[in-house]
């Protein structure tokens, strides 16, 4: 069967967790990237028996009251707060939580009450995501939710969070109309699809890149960060790069990776699943083609393949600010590897932002469900991803500033 590849010009499960208390040309992967912050030391995925040590707490009625054995002064009720992973293996967004989390408490929580943390996953049938948010906010009394997990799945969180009235902050999606819905509950930490692409646009510019390639496919975040490339490159007039849209008959990438070799193009942009990039990267690197690679935050998505290029992850790191990436720098680095073994990725270090930052909300508000929203609006923190403030609508506003 003749594989289809399209080309034309670019324009436009579920478990319950309850803790308590560079210069970037194309290389070989690098199975211990200097400098630059991977998955555990060999690339091995986690199972899901990572945190199938779930605890399943049923608080009595009343809201927030926890279980025996898990709240130091009897009577008095934790502080629950929500995280939505995106399944099962989501092991470093929920290491990133308890970091958070350990901090809060160790530094007495919050008048007399400890911060816990619930973990729910969203692997499932479509609509798990928004079941699961419901079942945090009336069965397991959380006070706000954090999410790591796809675009697909925070639009059903922000409607069922919305229509609670609790606060969402979600810490992986970077679908720009999550916050068009103009609920003053939605929040995002990390940099949306158009500011990453406007992020990419400017370093195109600044390498001088005149003639560019983009592989896209119909993944979730990877098509909406597309989508959001090409209308800001319209806007501003920038080179339109040639555009091959995968065709699922071509599994390993071979026919992709061959028409990319008979380009001729500077520059290679991959907004596809990572599984599906490193299938291209993987390609090229055998036919001895290197180009600059680069593409969105979500390609750095746990246990992503694309770790193990260094050139590729310091380029796709570009659009995130702080240190947490630099094991010689990260005290957040440092301390994720003494507690878990593994030096954290993108997934964590957002994550760990968002809770600390929904944590102090919380604090500000006294608590009162109903008024975190407005703390979280005074939001002036500067966390492992950066300076994190928002604007109107809930987006993360801080630049991306570069630590080298």
């Amino acid at each position: 069967m003749m594989r289809r590849i399209i080309i034309f010009p670019a324009l436009l499960f579920s478990c319950t967790i309850i803790i308590a208390g560079f210069r970037t040309d194309l290389t070989a992967p690098a199975n211990n990237p200097i400098g630059l912050l991977a998955p555990p030391e060999g690339g091995t995925k986690p199972t899901p028996n990572h945190i199938l040590f779930k605890s399943e707490i049923n608080p009595p009625s009343g809201g927030q009251g926890g279980s025996a054995g898990r709240q130091a002064h009897v009577g008095v009720k934790p502080i629950r707060i929500g995280l939505l992973i995106q399944n099962s293996s989501s092991v470093e967004a929920k290491n990133g939580a308890e970091m958070a989390i350990a901090e809060a408490n160790k530094n007495g929580g919050f008048n007399g009450r400890k911060f816990e943390l619930v973990v729910k996953s969203m692997e499932g049938p479509w609509g798990t995501g928004s079941k699961q948010a419901v079942d945090m906010i009336f069965n397991d009394g959380v006070i706000a939710i954090v999410g790591s997990h796809d675009g697909r799945n925070a639009h059903l969180v922000e409607q069922a969070t919305t229509k609670a009235n609790v606060t969402f902050l979600s810490a992986w999606s970077g679908d720009p109309t999550l916050s068009q819905a103009f609920t003053p509950w939605f929040f995002n930490c990390v940099p949306n699809d158009n500011q990453q692409a406007d992020i990419l646009i400017q370093e195109m510019k600044r390498k001088k890149f005149g003639k560019g390639a983009i592989v896209a496919d119909d993944d979730y975040d990877a098509n909406s960060a597309f989508k959001s490339f090409v209308r800001r490159s319209a806007e501003v007039e920038s080179a339109k790069p040639v555009t091959i849209k995968i065709d699922k008959s071509d599994r390993d990438m071979s026919e992709t990776a061959r028409i990319i070799g008979k380009m001729d193009t500077d520059c290679l942009i991959l907004f596809t699943e990572p599984a599906v990039s490193d299938k291209i990267i993987s390609e090229l690197f055998k036919m001895k083609i290197s180009l600059p690679v680069y593409g969105p935050l979500s390609l750095l998505c746990e246990n992503s393949p694309l770790y193990s290029y260094t050139d590729v992850s310091a380029n796709l790191l570009l659009l995130s600010s702080g240190e947490w990436y630099m094991r010689g720098k990260s005290e957040f680095a440092a301390g994720y590897h003494e507690k878990f073994g593994s030096y954290p990725g993108a997934s964590a270090a957002y994550v760990f932002d968002a809770m600390m930052v929904m944590i102090n909300a919380v604090k500000a508000s006294g608590a009162d469900r109903e008024r975190i929203h407005k703390a979280m609006m005074e939001t002036d923190y500067r966390g492992v991803t950066g300076t994190i403030k928002f604007d109107e609508k809930g987006n993360r506003i801080s630049p991306v500033i570069r630590v080298e």
